[in-house]
């Protein structure tokens, strides 16, 4: 490209660098300070821009996108409001480690600071929520920093970075710089290879462990999937049993001999006990947030721990560990594996025996167990024929926030990572919908489900208009018990059962609302009905909204009380005391 070729508007160079990224899908709303970047979108064909009905919806869907093809998410969103809706999935991408790209529309330059109509400081306000922005005052400059912002969003610890760019500089001609004659930021190099002698440290201090245990996290999908492979096989030569974060499964398969279920707060008695009592402890891509540790000061009190993360700010950040390995995790498990099976002196026969006897006496416990019922849909139940029924499909969950979010994490088996897209970090309620939207426009043919809860599901229930219109069969699972169901355990066991403001008074018919959308209601109240009304859901090809009527006060167990450690943990079976079976709420219903 020269001479006249690369002379184009500041409009004209946003969508040929999103071109030369590799875009083929935007997430956006417009508005004024964005209408010179729609003019050239509606120029051309390459890019597809999937029109939301929110900008918080524009956000999730695109993390959505990104978490489940591993590329960059693209939001445009224009200045002002726009910008400010987009903070939340901002934040809940920061702290998924999701790849974005936000494109942020601004006032005029010579306008910035006067107070104009839909003016806010985008920059300043985003600034805490990603890993960089940009305010763009010459069009010169706009090409090489989106490039950059490509970059710096899937490099490193991927995350979301914002490009704002005033109305003025869309209009104006500028010079478009290629992606590869960019400048690179030279402050920004992050390190992928781990330290080869910290990588033997860690491989000898596992072959002596008696009692080890790995615990994975996002870091691992994030990686790629060469990544999920070479911790399988990490596994299977080191026989070490494995637990995972609500982020990280799938990386390792639910199936596998090894698994331990998902660790923490709502994580199997096994995982969190094996946590508690592990000599050695593994962390791969994981990094000891406060759902996972518990009280941190009796978290695995008697371990050695490795850590392996490619950001370096998370090592030793809430957990002081014994060999901080810092690069991306599918180098360092490569050079695992390749030490691992070059070392002379293998680990003794039967030096985990003892170890595996005790897994295998804390899986007898049943941790998941709950008592069945053939008059009421338990939510145990109906996601656990919502994952058989699904068993062989091309199948992707989302999820939103809450109950319903950790008996998915419970219940459904996952067998691939990228299979599995939910909040972790922030915990938005919202995010499940349009995330699963975004898998779906990626994914368009496969089946893509939103395990929800009637709460969260009328955070951003509008999306319903945007999957309709672009004939995203996109399947909501709603599990209604006529509760915000977490918070209403929480003010059950922790609140003396005063239940504020946590029952729903007024929801909608949600089959109704489906078909005033355009899409397909159903609704299921009976055990014995279930299996046929699911497979009615799998098979419509629309979008659907499943109105799951679950047991009103069921609570999710285990539960690690707040303040507690992971050995005490609060059991289904332990559930049982006066205060708990006996809860009855506002409207006179006994706990089921």
């Amino acid at each position: 490209m020269t001479g006249k070729d690369n002379q184009m508007t500041g409009a004209e160079i946003v969508l040929k660098a999103l071109k030369d990224n590799g875009v083929e899908h935007i997430f956006g709303y417009p508005g004024g300070a964005v209408l010179p970047i729609y003019d050239e979108i509606f120029q051309q064909e390459e890019i597809q821009h999937i029109l939301v009905r929110h900008e918080q919806g524009a956000g999730h869907a695109a993390e959505g996108y990104a978490r489940s093809t591993g590329k960059v998410g693209v939001v445009l969103v224009t200045s002002g409001p726009g910008a400010t809706n987009a903070v939340t999935p901002l934040q809940d991408a920061l702290m998924d480690s999701i790849p974005l790209v936000c494109i942020s529309g601004q006032v005029p330059t010579p306008l910035i600071g006067s107070d104009a109509f839909q003016e806010c400081d985008t920059v300043g306000i985003t600034r805490p929520c990603t890993k960089h922005n940009w305010l763009v005052k010459d069009v010169n400059d706009l090409a090489r920093t989106i490039h950059e912002a490509f970059r710096i969003a899937q490099s490193g610890r991927p995350g979301p970075v914002l490009v704002d760019v005033p109305k003025d500089v869309q209009f104006a001609t500028g010079t478009y710089t290629p992606p590869e004659n960019h400048a690179i930021q030279k402050s920004y190099q992050p390190k992928v290879q781990g330290d080869i002698n910290a990588i033997r440290a860690a491989v000898e201090l596992m072959a002596n462990a008696r009692r080890p245990i790995i615990y994975s996290g996002g870091g691992v999908v994030n990686s790629g999937l060469e990544a999920s492979k070479l911790l399988r096989e990490l596994v299977e030569l080191t026989d070490f049993p494995i637990t995972s974060t609500l982020m990280g499964l799938g990386a390792y398969p639910a199936s596998g001999k090894n698994w331990l279920g998902m660790l923490g707060m709502h994580g199997s008695y096994e995982a969190n006990m094996a946590m508690h009592d592990c000599d050695v402890m593994v962390c791969i891509g994981a990094r000891f947030d406060d759902r996972i540790t518990g009280r941190l000061n009796a978290f695995s009190p008697n371990s050695k721990k490795i850590h392996i993360d490619i950001d370096p700010s998370s090592i030793n950040k809430n957990v002081r560990v014994d060999i901080p390995i810092t690069g991306d995790v599918g180098h360092v498990l490569e050079d695992m594996v390749r030490l691992w099976r070059a070392q002379p002196n293998k680990p003794e026969a039967g030096q985990t025996a003892e170890w595996k006897e005790s897994i295998t006496r804390w899986r007898a416990r049943n941790s998941f167990g709950y008592t069945p019922s053939k008059d009421v849909i338990m939510p145990q139940y109906a996601i656990e024929r919502l994952s058989a029924l699904t068993q062989g499909r091309d199948t992707y969950i989302t999820t939103e926030v809450g109950q319903h979010q950790m008996w998915a994490a419970q219940y459904f088996g996952f067998e691939q990572p990228n299979r599995w897209m939910t909040s972790g970090g922030l915990g938005t309620m919202g995010y499940g919908f349009p995330a699963a939207i975004g898998v779906q426009i990626a994914h368009p043919e496969s089946l893509v489900i939103d395990i929800a809860g009637d709460a969260s599901i009328q955070m951003c229930i509008q999306e319903m208009s945007c999957a309709v219109q672009y004939n995203a069969p996109v399947k909501i699972f709603i599990l209604n018990n006529q509760y915000m169901g977490m918070v209403r355990q929480w003010q059950q066991l922790l609140h003396g059962n005063r239940l504020s403001h946590s029952y729903t008074e007024a929801l909608p018919d949600f089959v109704k609302l489906a078909d005033a959308y355009g899409a397909v209601g159903l609704r299921c109240e009976k055990p014995d009905d279930l299996d046929d009304a699911i497979m009615e859901m799998i098979n419509v090809k629309k979008p659907v909204i499943f109105d799951c009527r679950v047991a009103n006060l069921a609570n999710c167990f285990p539960m690690i009380p707040s303040g507690k450690a992971h050995n005490e943990m609060l059991l289904p079976d332990e559930a049982t005391d006066e205060a708990v079976a006996t809860a009855i709420d506002a409207k006179g219903r006994q706990l089921v």
